[in-house]
């Protein structure tokens, strides 16, 4: 015999969206749990089914990758022309001048877009790309920047962009992860927040795989414990989760942990081979940088070929962090190295995708948190010069996926310190993106705190530019 607990206080307005419904929502609630993450329709027709999302994390500076300025030579150290902001105020930033870029660039592709010369591979594949240059964010620090980016509020706890992906399209393998992040060395800033499922149920959350050794442990169980060992305690565990689950119907987390823990005695059978990289060819892990002498080419060239490999094996989205692009001084090293260390794996990974059919309905998305500025508050006659954030302009560019391949949509102003064409919000970058996946951000609403909320916060509009 036991005492119900009561459940906790709600407001009038969910009291009514929840009321009413009798047992018909008990039932489909039931429906739902037993195939919470099945392929469900997309709300309208679209070429992307799956989404690959490389997060540059530090803010990549567009001037010295993609959009470079040539004015900015002649101008180099003279003193920044601009009426401080109050951000800029409060920083005591000094005096400011612009900085030209150290790098030299080169045309390539059938459009002649100007790029960095150290990416001799990514100008190989640059007619697949369509990039564009008329984005605007709202912050400059970079936790929040990233939240913004990543789940459509500066503040975190909201759903991360592979979340809604998730609960609008379900996954295509049901023993993998519908949402999988692959880390670097460290998280960034801003942490798991970045990849959480928010007020969505937990099945919806990032799966992270480990950036060195086994990138999943325990995949097996002990060699004293047998598979159906291992399914009579999974199952027996789901008996004693049930009825504590009767006890309080209102505990979604309970249900999602059972969820999680089946979905992890499946992936006992799928995943090891998925994050077995030997199996591919030596020819293709060359191709990704695998082996060679750069090691932060190596590594990111591991974690962009098991982002091709989870796709391939039905992962509805993978996230692929690669950090260190907060260059405020010595550019040239900094942004240098990191500009060598992802020519190879990106651009592999685009000619991958291509070579397997996988492109075509496959988006890739390469974006930091913000951009960077044509100036730097520095010392006149210093050659440590870098950028400071800027989030005015910054560089994004897609692949794949029903987008405009081989195109510059939008543009920066003469010294790049901001959109000038085509400018729009980041909400709208959101928008396009569940747009090209078939998505209807206006549609895809989840019912928390008394309200329906979406990616896009308060609705935005579709960059028809960047589509095909």
């Amino acid at each position: 015999m036991f005492t119900k607990l009561m459940p906790a206080r709600i407001s009038r307005r969910e009291l009514l969206y929840r009321g009413g419904m009798g047992l018909g929502t008990v039932a489909l609630n039931t429906l739902m749990a037993e195939s919470v993450l099945s392929p469900k329709k997309p709300h309208h027709a679209a070429k992307a089914k799956r989404c690959i999302f490389l997060l540059m994390e530090g803010g990549p500076s567009h001037i010295d990758t993609f959009d470079p300025k040539p004015k900015l030579e002649s101008l180099h150290m003279t003193r920044f022309q601009k009426e401080r902001s109050k951000f800029e105020a409060n920083m005591n930033t000094g005096e400011r001048y612009y900085v030209k870029s150290p790098f030299e660039f080169k045309r390539a592709g059938k459009m002649g877009i100007e790029m960095n010369s150290l990416m001799p591979n990514f100008a190989e594949v640059v007619d697949d790309v369509c990039f564009y240059r008329g984005l605007k964010v709202e912050s400059v620090n970079h936790p929040t920047a990233l939240y913004h980016l990543n789940t459509g509020t500066q503040f975190g706890g909201d759903p991360a962009i592979g979340a809604w992906v998730s609960y609008g399209l379900g996954t295509i393998n049901q023993n993998l992860p519908a949402f999988v992040v692959l880390p670097d060395v460290a998280y960034p800033q801003g942490g798991a927040a970045n990849w959480s499922n928010g007020y969505l149920p937990a099945h919806y959350q990032g799966t992270t795989l480990r950036s060195g050794g086994s990138p999943v442990l325990d995949m097996a169980p002990p060699k004293t414990v047998s598979r159906e060992q291992q399914a009579a305690n999974l199952e027996y565990l789901k008996e004693l989760s049930a009825m504590h689950q009767a006890r309080y119907p209102d505990q979604a987390e309970l249900a999602a942990r059972i969820e999680t823990y089946e979905l992890a005695f499946r992936m006992q059978t799928e995943m090891p081979g998925v994050v077995d990289l030997s199996k591919e060819s030596q020819a293709t892990q060359e191709m990704y940088g695998i082996g060679g002498p750069d090691r932060d080419a190596d590594a990111l060239g591991r974690r962009m070929l098991l982002a091709r490999k989870l796709i391939e094996s039905g992962v509805r989205f993978v996230q692929v962090v690669a950090m260190g692009w907060d260059s405020h001084d010595y550019i040239d090293k900094a942004h240098g190295a990191r500009i060598r260390a992802i020519d190879k794996p990106v651009s592999a990974l685009l000619k991958d995708l291509k070579r397997m059919g996988l492109l075509e309905d496959t988006l890739v998305v390469w974006a930091g948190e913000f951009g960077r500025t044509p100036d730097n508050g520095i010392r006149r006659g210093s050659t440590s010069w870098g950028r400071d954030h800027n989030p005015n302009a910054m560089a994004v560019w897609m692949a794949g996926g029903g987008v405009k391949a081989g195109s510059i949509v939008g543009a920066t102003d003469e010294v790049g310190g901001t959109a000038v064409e085509t400018v729009r919000p980041l909400r709208d970058f959101h928008v396009t993106l569940l747009h090209l996946l078939g998505l209807d951000d206006a549609k895809l609403r989840y019912f928390h705190a008394g309200r329906d909320k979406q990616l896009s916060q308060t609705g935005g509009m579709v960059i028809r530019e960047l589509l095909a």
